[in-house]
């Protein structure tokens, strides 16, 4: 679960006040890309760990486990993967500020030599990472998305990105951070 540093409350009372704004259309549009520009690529391993530091958003070790989980298959992560949460000082009854994030999962990589059963075909199709969008995220979440930069530029195949953060302790602002451009997905 996520906690704002506002009195510990949700951040799902904001994301109820947008519930009237059309937060599926981005999913829309991504499936209805266009498959022509097919690439040959295979499934990398990863394996990461990085820390998190929140002033603004708190979370439970599972309810970070569970975010990055979804941040990772958002971005074109295999289902198969496995995120574990360290150093929260209550599994699931307190929020901490710290927590060491492990994540074991694959990723897509153009690979034109691949054959047989390890060629994947995939494309290009449109990625964005915003307060808004997927609808799962929220203006809270732009410190965690500071702090995953090195894990989702390096560990997955996106070209054309544009990666902004403005993250301020302890406040919440509109349009904080956003990750745009393409990502390769399994067609």
């Amino acid at each position: 679960m996520r906690y704002t540093n506002h009195g510990w409350m949700p951040v799902w009372g904001v994301l109820a006040a947008l519930a009237g704004l059309p937060l599926g259309s981005v999913a829309a549009e991504a499936t209805a890309a266009p498959a022509t520009d097919v690439v040959t690529s295979a499934w990398q391993h990863h394996q990461v760990t990085f820390n998190y530091l929140g002033f603004t958003s708190l979370y439970t070790c599972s309810g970070l486990e569970g975010h990055v989980s979804q941040i990772l298959l958002h971005l074109g992560a295999r289902k198969d993967l496995k995120v574990s949460a360290y150093g929260c000082p209550g599994w699931d009854s307190v929020p901490s500020r710290t927590a060491w994030v492990r994540a074991d999962f694959y990723t897509l990589a153009p690979a034109p030599d691949a054959a047989g059963s390890d060629a994947i075909r995939a494309h290009w199709t449109p990625l964005e990472v915003t307060p808004l969008r997927p609808s799962f995220m929220g203006d809270g979440d732009c410190e965690l998305i500071e702090e995953m930069k090195d894990v989702i530029t390096q560990n997955f195949s996106l070209r054309d990105v544009e990666y902004r953060t403005r993250c301020v302790p302890n406040q919440l602002y509109l349009d904080s951070y956003a990750v745009k451009g393409q990502a390769l997905r399994a067609v």
